[in-house]
């Protein structure tokens, strides 16, 4: 998470939801600190969109310490009905890049996937 977006003015197609699920995919111990830097949201928003999840079962912690380790429930069914079937793993799979990708310059990129 070293790169920080630049910030956004109007709509997005991604909710904050989705961007924090995503952040934490990304890294299990991240710190809402870092999450609320890389989604352009207060630390406040992101403790509420953290228990939002957890209460609705897709995300749980454990405390070690100071840290938190989060664990998230790849299987869950997303909420909307317009989703019905999709999965939180396949909506992660379109915002989380796996490393090899992640370490490949854009343009490198979209060479390879033609």
């Amino acid at each position: 998470m070293d790169e920080v977006p630049a910030s956004h003015t109007g709509w997005t197609f991604v909710t904050n939801h989705a961007r924090v699920l995503a952040a934490i995919a990304d890294d299990p111990n991240v710190r809402i600190r870092d999450i609320a830097a890389y989604c352009r949201l207060t630390e406040r928003a992101v403790q509420r969109i953290i228990s939002d999840l957890e209460q609705d079962g897709y995300l749980s912690h454990t405390r070690d310490g100071r840290t938190n380790t989060y664990r998230i429930e790849p299987g869950k069914v997303l909420r909307h009905p317009a989703e019905a079937g999709l999965t939180v793993a396949s909506l992660l799979s379109l915002l989380v890049q796996d490393e090899t990708t992640r370490a490949t310059p854009p343009a490198v990129q979209a060479r390879h996937e033609q």
